[in-house]
């Protein structure tokens, strides 16, 4: 569960939702209104569905160790691997792989929260949003103390939202998913204060809030059929991927304009899925502009400078970059987080891509430095025990 006697938390990681999540759990009144697995004849592949309106591929975010190619998706459930959505084969794949834990977030959920805006009933929205958060409270019985779990929330009705905060908690979530752009769904922008009480909640219960890259909805761009007869399936690819990492940038700017982190100083936040790059260059020019606009005589409640409250409560996490000294002497040694993605297209699949991650530039690092990255931060953050093995 180490690589080279590494301790590693992988802060970034999706279970593929299984094809009968929620028919399994909700009651058959609503009929095929519940999300439901099919086959689409268009895209010769198993569809999500709503009634009959396709929403999503259902195996599309389970591409690793497909052999079709990492730009195709598996057809069914049976041509992925099962460490996509088996809790058992998840473990074994990490035990081979040396991640000691995963931070788990969902794929529909993440990547297309309009589809429960799109189910008629409230009832069922709320029933659909509940059932996904047990779910994968069960998923990870096998070994708890390895998931960290992280809730889905009603985020179109803020009341709701502060109830399933708490019942999430209780449960034993360890985080909250939340979009980084709601106003794209239509509702209130993040530093709106109609959220006040949703980060009232969270802090109260004390769980971490989660910016996921592709909550804004990316689905809509990656899906634009402009831009596939534009660019080709291989460069749009190329062109979604980095230009959803850059719109998780602006929600962590709108976040520090907010006004949330003054008001709630130990509410923390994760940025997720879109690397440390860019977090230099946001930070540089959010002080110089914030001292230009004597941003602090007109907006009292800010105290500090952006990238002081970026220090004391936001956190990152890269894979693919070759991490400098640059990145830990701006940004903050415990500020760093890593990750895999694991299934996505993008991860780092298997053990050689993980330790050729960990020779990117990490392993020149400071091992207290290495340690904060790959597990004291994270541990720290989502309240996860260093195995006893190991201590």
């Amino acid at each position: 569960m180490t690589v080279d006697g590494r301790l590693i938390i992988d802060t970034d990681t999706h279970v593929t939702e299984p094809r009968d999540l929620w028919t399994s759990r909700l009651p058959k009144k609503w009929g095929d209104q519940v999300l439901h697995v099919k086959w689409n004849p268009r895209h010769n592949l198993d569809y999500w569905y709503i009634g009959d309106e396709p929403v999503f591929s259902a195996w599309g975010s389970a591409n690793y160790g497909w052999s079709g190619g990492p730009l195709s998706i598996p057809p069914t459930q049976d041509e992925t691997k099962a460490a996509a959505w088996d809790a058992s084969a998840r473990l074994a794949e990490m035990d081979r792989t040396g991640i000691y834990a995963q931070v788990l977030y969902p794929n529909l959920g993440a990547v297309a929260m309009t589809m429960y805006t799109r189910m008629e009933s409230p009832e069922l929205r709320l029933a659909s949003v509940r059932a996904y958060n047990d779910f994968l409270i069960d998923w990870i019985s096998p070994a708890p103390e390895r998931f960290v779990p992280m809730a889905c929330l009603p985020l179109w009705d803020a009341a709701e939202t502060v109830a399933e905060i708490h019942r999430a908690a209780k449960i034993g979530h360890k985080g909250l998913v939340f979009s980084g752009s709601p106003h794209v769904h239509g509702w209130p922008m993040l530093g709106d204060r109609s959220w006040d009480p949703v980060w009232a909640a969270a802090a109260e219960v004390d769980l971490p809030i989660s910016f996921h890259c592709g909550g804004g909805d990316v689905a809509d761009d990656f899906m634009n059929p402009q831009r596939f007869r534009t660019y080709g399936l291989h460069a749009h690819y190329v062109r979604s991927s980095t230009t959803s990492f850059m719109q998780n940038g602006e929600t962590m700017v709108d976040l520090l304009m907010s006004g949330v982190l003054a008001r709630y100083p130990t509410l923390k936040f994760a940025i997720v899925e879109s690397g440390i790059g860019y977090v230099k260059f946001c930070l540089e020019s959010l002080d110089y502009h914030f001292k230009v606009a004597e941003l602090n005589k007109h907006r009292p409640e800010f105290q500090l400078l952006p990238s002081e409250y970026f220090r004391r409560q936001i956190y990152v996490n890269y894979w693919f970059e070759r991490l400098e000294d640059w990145h830990v002497q701006s940004l903050g040694a415990d500020n760093i987080l890593f990750e895999t993605d694991f299934p996505h297209t993008t991860c780092l699949g298997g053990p050689d891509a993980v330790k050729a991650a960990l020779a990117n530039g990490l392993d020149l690092q400071p091992k207290e430095v290495q340690d904060k990255i790959l597990w004291r931060n994270a541990a720290a953050l989502y309240k996860v025990k260093r195995p006893a093995a190991l201590t």
